[in-house]
């Protein structure tokens, strides 16, 4: 599979809610690892999970290429933007209602034309202000959470 052709299948496989489609992308020994992976994924089934949790918490997620592909023969990046409303479940929040749209930058080891090693990258921080789930930074919010950590009090 050409490298462009992988990168449109893993945007339709993350925007299509087709737990199987992760399959034929990947290399049987793929790790997938993103902000929000406490170690790596191992295997399709496990990032199929991955992309399953995200499409409860934005049952209307989907991932849009929105620049070029640079590639050789053994590593790929991609850039995509990944959008959503947040309106189930996400860990131990509740929804928001709040609309997400964060830049994703995927760099990627091939392996015979498919995934072998994957990370996502994109600012998990600025996704949770977006989100309400974070103070942006200078206001009361981030003060008052400053002080409950500890940070800012003089003897």
């Amino acid at each position: 599979m050409q490298v462009d052709e992988l990168f449109d299948a893993w945007e339709r496989a993350w925007s299509g809610r087709d737990l199987a489609a992760f399959a034929p992308l990947c290399d049987r020994e793929v790790r997938y690892e993103d902000p929000f992976t406490r170690e790596p994924l191992a295997g399709s089934a496990a990032i199929a999970a991955h992309a399953k949790a995200l499409w409860e918490a934005f049952p209307d997620a989907r991932l849009n290429t929105v620049g070029a592909r640079l590639h050789d023969d053994r590593y790929a990046c991609a850039p995509f933007r990944l959008l959503g409303t947040h309106r189930g479940p996400l860990g131990r929040f509740g929804p928001t209602g709040r609309e997400l749209s964060v830049l994703v930058v995927v760099y990627a080891e091939l392996r015979d034309g498919r995934l072998l090693r994957v990370r996502a990258f994109l600012d998990a921080y600025g996704a949770a202000m977006d989100l309400g789930l974070l103070p942006r930074p200078g206001t009361p919010g981030e003060r008052a959470l400053v002080l409950l950590r500890g940070f800012g009090l003089r003897r």
